[in-house]
Order: C-alpha cells, then sequence, then structure tokens
C-alpha cells in the first residue's frame, strides 16, 4: 500500500539519508528541521521499517537505532548482516558480514538482530 507524503517523513527520512550511520530516536529528534513530538517520529520510524525503508536495530543495552536500507542496498550487504556499535561516539553502523546460522527444521526467520560493541576505527 502506498502511503501518503507528508512534511513530518520527509524530514525525517532526510536526516537518515544524510546520516552515515544509524541513529537513535533521540539523535533524529535533534537534527530534524521540523517541530515535532517523539509519538510523531516514532510513529514514522516504525512505518518506514514496516515498508521496508529502515531497518531497526537493537542494541544490547535495548536502545533503538535506524539505518535507511538503501545504504544497505548500495553496499550490497545482506539482509541478515552484523552492525558495530562504538562505546566511546555511540554510532551503530552496518558491517558487509552476513550471518550465517542454523536451525533444527521447523524454524522460520524473519529477522537476525546482530551488534558487537567496542571501539569503531575513527575512535580507536
Amino acid at each position: 500500500m502506498k502511503r501518503r507524503s507528508t512534511p513530518s517523513k520527509e524530514a525525517i527520512l532526510n536526516v537518515l539519508t544524510d546520516s552515515k550511520k544509524a541513529m537513535s530516536q533521540d539523535a533524529i529528534l535533534k537534527k530534524v528541521s521540523l517541530d515535532m513530538d517523539r509519538a510523531t517520529v516514532y510513529r514514522v520510524l516504525n512505518r518506514f521499517c514496516e515498508d521496508g525503508i529502515l531497518h531497526r536495530i537493537v542494541a544490547e543495552d535495548g536502545k533503538q537505532y535506524f539505518a535507511v536500507c538503501i545504504k544497505c542496498e548500495e553496499k550490497k550487504l545482506a539482509d541478515h548482516h552484523f552492525h558495530f556499535r562504538c562505546i566511546k561516539c555511540e554510532t551503530i553502523e552496518c558491517l558487509p558480514v552476513a550471518v550465517q546460522f542454523s536451525l533444527e527444521k521447523g524454524y522460520a526467520v524473519k529477522s537476525v538482530n546482530c551488534v558487537l560493541t567496542g571501539v569503531c576505527k575513527d575512535c580507536a
């Protein structure tokens, strides 16, 4: 289903598209040029995830980050790839490493969330 474009959606997508790394809802809200509340940002981010525009990364502390899937396609990343969270600059980035796993017969995997945590190459 085609969803209606709104100024809020465009502003949030522009912030994420311009970003080189995944961003938290708080970081997006700080950078967005329009005046909007947290609920609007959260609702838009969830819709983008449902529509396959963004993917959601949940860090080990439970905080959610969002990344534009187009960047993953440009880098030819697998649907199930690793992410790296830097404990110094607090960013998360997609890594070009596919997740390999095997399960017993009967399981159907819908999504994978793999986050490595440490210090990124820029902060090292």
